[in-house]
């Protein structure tokens, strides 16, 4: 009796409890890099079979609408760290440093006394927090021979990056199983494959992989995209017009007609693509067997994922970034054998800020109030909240580089999806139910004036639920108001300058020029004698910060990667006359333009995110230049100083 009421007790108090009962799990996550869902067999490929990856699926749960929130690489992969969308984690595009400082999963779960470990690709640039070991790829990483920072320190290792990432993830295991293990410490290990991004180079083993057959064409694979907006034209992703030679290795045959060309195209891309998923077919293979052989796959929940899905001739395309489905839509498969049903699928809409999340539960720790994303552990469970999400937000930034995708943000449904492009004025809509391809944008079709109205409202709403207003949150801004003024720099203080004879480099790699991710200004005296010049920039095209003067009129600029802000004054300097200018990224994070301590102009800033790797100029901007300004300075300059801090003048 009383055995029955127990058990009566912990059904109606649901899966928390069921969760709080058990040992905290071992955490495998695998994420793969560009992996669509479409390329697993498991989720009806019809191009290649994933017998490893199926076997996670058949034993567990595979989720049929799980979504990026923007759908690129390194955002990606804030947004799984973070447990937050790209404008609250302040990692909207992949130039960009993602700041390690803020609050991260495994930084939570290594608090809760699991051992950690990150293997493969990482691509934020800034060095990874919250592990007891990581080894990464510098960047995008190489397909052979591939270097790798372990700790902080460089190495080169011969073989392939699959297999590489591969043996290092079962090495670390091993290290686990005889070191951590016996302490009681449960692991989280985050296997972070670089395949199958592009080039798309395979393993020496599978270079002849499907090599005697013709992988069938996408349904639509020659859209024209004459029924959307200009956005989908406007790409710069085509299989026919933007694959290298490069991408495909070789030149397609002389002679052929355009078609003929483009299915050639298709055909060397697409083969190499499924020949790289191989290898990380058969690496989980491997991890699942090392985990069967020391009997650990019972207390270990196995996550596969990637950080978005891809076009793979979908539309003529290869890439990824819309909002359309094969890009939105990322794989996920969980198996947890002690508490998730073999062989079950779960329709319910996931989204990449729902990993952080998740696993703290599973762990047992805190979740932070300020996550946007919701544990799925209801969802392993089989059981969907009443709650739970039937809309998601999705908002991509990156333009225009490298393949011309316009800015959009958006709404889906289980039947609709609404696209806004602000740039071009243009919405899309599509019925998923009725259009699943999206080829026929029905938003000014008066049969679906009702469904859009809805959807602007749901549009409007999730905007306001997450907190996006359209610009990019950067967490170091918070610590901004604690930094006070100090000086750093002082040039030509006793005497002036006289431009455009007189230059001075210095290197940025002296610490006392350093201002990454904190306020600063930067200023000058200056007495004019032309109307155009660059005053002082330290820095170039890459990450640096300028003042210069256009028409006479006084320009401040800081950069990172391709983002530019920059802010002008309203009227020209007075010719003859000496001037204090100082430009600013100011304590409350705005751009500002002081004119002898009084500001003239402001704009949203943002945080240099590393030290220029190019010297502090005057009279000029050496070597690249960090804004379009080349013209060299006409006048003098006196009493250049640079500060960490806000200081309008001296």
């Amino acid at each position: 009796m009383l055995r029955a009421l127990a058990r009566l007790v912990v059904f109606a108090l649901g899966p928390a409890l069921l969760i709080a009962q058990d040992r905290r799990p071992n955490i495998l996550f695998i994420y793969s890099d560009d992996h669509a869902a479409h390329a697993l067999s498991c989720y009806g490929s019809t191009i290649n079979v994933t017998p490893n990856l199926d076997r996670l699926a058949t034993e567990g749960m595979r989720f049929a609408n799980c979504f990026a929130t923007n759908a690129i690489c390194g955002p990606a992969r804030a947004s799984v760290l973070t447990g937050k969308y790209s404008h609250r984690n302040g990692f909207a595009r992949n130039e960009q440093t993602f700041d390690g400082d803020q609050w991260t999963f495994p930084k939570a779960l290594r608090t809760a006394g699991y051992a950690t470990a990150l293997i493969g690709k990482w691509h934020l640039s800034s060095d990874p927090q919250g592990f007891d070991h990581w080894s990464i790829l510098p960047g995008q990483g190489l397909y052979h021979d591939p270097w790798f920072l372990e700790n902080g320190e460089r190495r080169r290792l011969k073989g392939y990056v699959t297999d590489l990432i591969t043996s290092q993830t079962l090495a670390w295991l091993e290290r686990w199983r005889t070191e951590d293990r016996a302490k009681d410490k449960p692991f989280l290990l985050m296997c972070q494959h670089k395949a199958p991004h592009r080039n798309w180079q395979p393993a020496e083993r599978h270079a002849q992989l499907f090599a005697d057959q013709e992988i069938p064409l996408p349904a639509t694979f020659d859209d024209d995209w004459s029924q959307r907006s200009a956005a989908a034209a406007g790409t710069t992703m085509t299989i026919e017009r933007h694959l290298t030679e490069n991408d495909v290795k070789g030149k397609a045959p002389d002679g052929l007609d355009a078609a003929a060309r483009k299915r050639w195209l298709y055909q060397r891309y697409i083969k190499d693509y499924l020949r790289c998923i191989a290898a990380v077919d058969e690496s989980v293979g491997s991890v699942l067997e090392w985990l069967d052989a020391h009997g650990l796959a019972e207390d270990t929940i196995v996550v596969y994922s990637s950080d978005q899905g891809f076009f793979l001739g979908d539309h003529g395309w290869y890439d990824k970034r819309f909002m359309y489905e094969e890009a939105l839509r990322a794989p996920l498969l969980v198996r947890w054998p002690k508490h998730v049903a073999a062989g079950t699928t779960c329709e319910s809409f996931v989204l990449n800020v729902d990993f952080a999340p998740s696993f703290l539960e599973l762990a047992h720790a805190e979740l932070p109030a300020d996550l946007q994303g919701r544990s799925i552990t209801p969802l392993l469970r089989g059981a969907t909240p009443a709650d739970w999400r039937r809309s998601m937000y999705y908002r991509y930034y990156e333009y225009p580089d490298p393949h011309d995708v316009r800015p959009h943000f958006g709404v889906r449904t289980e039947r609709h999806k609404l696209i806004r492009f602000p740039d071009l004025d243009a919405w899309e809509l599509f019925d998923l139910s009725a259009d699943p391809h999206e080829l026929v944008s029905r938003h000014d079709d008066p049969a679906y004036a009702t469904v859009r109205a809805e959807l602007e409202l749901e549009l409007a709403r999730l905007q306001a639920e997450l907190g996006d207003d359209g610009t990019v949150h950067d967490p170091r801004l918070a610590r901004f108001a604690a930094v006070t003024p100090q000086q750093l720099g002082r040039w030509a203080a006793d005497e002036a300058w006289q431009f455009p004879s007189a230059k001075l480099r210095s290197s940025p790699r002296d610490v006392d020029l350093d201002v990454s991710a904190v306020p600063f200004s930067f200023g000058a005296k200056v007495v004019r004698r032309g109307a155009e010049g660059v005053l002082a920039a330290c820095g170039g095209s890459q990450r640096g910060y300028a003042l210069w003067l256009e028409r006479g009129v006084p320009h401040f600029a800081i950069r990172n990667g391709r983002e530019l802000r920059a802010v002008r004054g309203p009227t020209a300097l007075p010719e003859g006359r000496e001037t204090l200018v100082v430009g600013a990224l100011a304590n409350d994070g705005m751009l500002r333009l002081f004119v002898d301590g009084t500001a003239v102009a402001e704009a949203p800033g943002f945080p240099l995110d590393g030290l220029p790797t190019e010297g502090l100029s005057l009279g000029v901007d050496a070597e690249t230049a960090v804004t379009d300004a080349r013209a060299l300075f006409n006048g003098t300059l006196r009493d250049v100083r640079l500060w960490r801090g806000t200081v309008a003048h001296w």
